[in-house]
């Protein structure tokens, strides 16, 4: 078994101690995983002293696999070890090393010692492969310790002790992503979910369609954050499912608004979700917080919405609506699904390409929403979209070039309203080109503000 080294080394400017201690929080795995090669947490205990382990569900393209993980030591704003227990590697032994430069920074270093199985041959045809991979991983891992930690410091002053936290939604795309951010960050958060709780979890059972929520089981909540609604992007719009998306979105947004209205004390700002689809069709104009809903299905949609918060702003407490652009990761959602397509050379332009999408990478939805937290003078609509909107053509363009492959094939408008109907028309051919005006009044500062530089982030290929 011959044995290989991977060394990974950045400059991170915070206290060795934030750093240290983000690491040992929940949801530092999940913050760490990338989103184009992401893992599971299927079973944990501890977290990463002595004798922790962590049983993960992962992925070597299509093939899934498990890897269990044992912590093996560790030294308080120095180092922890993990060793790989059982998975895909002959070998695998990772030291995270932690090294103060001065009272406000420190450096972080990765050090791997693993090997691969049936040496020689594996290392001969997957010794670079596997020496690349980690390259990217673990670039995407500093970068983003880097981020989070200058995005929670940020809000410091203004949140001296930690947050207690109810998130609706929270197995979403947005949710999943947001939670561990949180956590990291030192803060509490409850779930409300629709099925049983589990113990192990802190989670609060509630049912939108008939209204149940109990107060009694948010005691202590400060903070609201309302992320469910029925998914708008999947299938035909049916009138059973125009249904569902307009009662999910009231029924929830009332419930939640209500409740929190009767909470005492009451929580001090609640964030609900909404959406860019708002402003409805409007070609190339450009649209801010200032401008009114549009005509579509989907306008409507969210106006009543919006509306529905109406019980929590009438008792005084901070309301703030996202309308939330395109979310890009390739876990899910609108880039998720073209992706294959893309990556096997048949992506290309739909209808015209000319339409305006208002896009958004997942890391800036999540630190937006924490600038909107921790920033009273936020409330109202608060547009979550990147300053720099491109059209269908240029974002089919820019994933070609990032991926290395051609995107020359196109999906006439045609065949999209055939096959998807209402849905097709105010979805993916609609054009909607907005501005994030209330972010960057504020002094937002976005992580991946272009769009090449967001789906090279993303996508591992910075």
């Amino acid at each position: 078994m011959e044995k290989e080294i991977f060394t990974k080394r950045s400059h991170i400017h915070a206290p060795v101690e934030t750093v240290f201690n983000w690491h040992s929080r929940p949801g530092a795995l999940e913050r760490l995983s990338p989103p184009w090669d992401p893992l599971q947490v299927i079973e944990k205990k501890g977290g990463i002293e002595k004798g922790a382990t962590a049983v993960l569900k992962m992925k070597v393209g299509p093939v899934p696999f498990k890897w269990v993980a044992e912590h093996t030591d560790c030294e308080a704003n120095r180092f922890f070890r993990d060793r790989q227990v059982k998975g895909p590697l002959a070998h695998w032994v990772h030291t995270h090393l932690f090294a103060p430069d001065g009272a406000n920074a420190c450096f972080i270093e990765d050090q791997i010692e693993y090997a691969l199985r049936f040496h020689p041959f594996g290392n001969f045809f997957g010794g670079s492969l596997v020496r690349n991979k980690l390259e990217s991983i673990f670039h995407y891992r500093h970068t983003t310790t880097a981020w989070d930690i200058a995005a929670l410091m940020s809000g410091r002053n203004k949140t001296k002790t930690p947050m207690n936290i109810l998130i609706s939604g929270a197995s979403g795309i947005i949710g999943s992503a947001l939670i561990p951010f949180l956590t990291t960050g030192g803060n509490h958060v409850t779930r409300l979910v629709r099925r049983g709780t589990l113990p192990e979890k802190k989670e609060v059972r509630w049912d939108p369609g008939s209204g149940c929520l109990n107060p009694a089981d948010l005691g202590g909540i400060n903070t609201v954050i309302h992320l469910a609604g029925e998914n708008i992007g999947e299938g035909r719009w049916t009138k059973e499912k125009k249904k569902r998306i307009l009662e999910s979105r009231i029924k929830g947004t009332l419930l939640i608004a209500r409740t929190a209205a009767a909470l005492d004390p009451r929580p001090e700002v609640l964030i609900c979700a909404s959406a860019i689809g708002y402003y409805g069709n409007r070609n190339d104009r450009v649209l801010t917080e200032k401008d009114g809903p549009g005509n579509d299905f989907i306008s409507r949609v969210c106006h009543e919405w919006e509306k529905a918060a109406s019980p929590a702003i009438e008792k005084g407490i901070r309301v703030v609506f996202l309308r939330i652009g395109v979310a890009l990761t390739p876990a899910a959602g609108a880039l998720g699904k073209f992706l294959p397509f893309f990556q096997a050379g048949l992506g290309g332009k739909i209808g015209t390409g000319k339409q305006f999408m208002s896009w958004i990478g997942i890391d800036d939805v999540i630190g937006a929403i924490y600038h909107v937290l921790i920033n009273d003078e936020l409330e109202g609509p608060v547009n979550v979209v990147s300053p720099n909107p491109v059209t269908n053509l240029e974002f089919t363009k820019t994933l070609g070039k990032v991926l290395s492959r051609p995107a020359l094939f196109s999906v006439p408008a045609a065949a999209i309203r055939l096959a998807f109907g209402e849905m097709g028309r105010e979805i993916p051919l609609s054009s909607t080109r907005v501005q994030p005006e209330k972010l960057l009044k504020t002094g937002y500062r976005f992580r991946t503000p272009d769009i090449e530089g967001a789906l090279s982030h993303l996508l591992g290929k910075s």
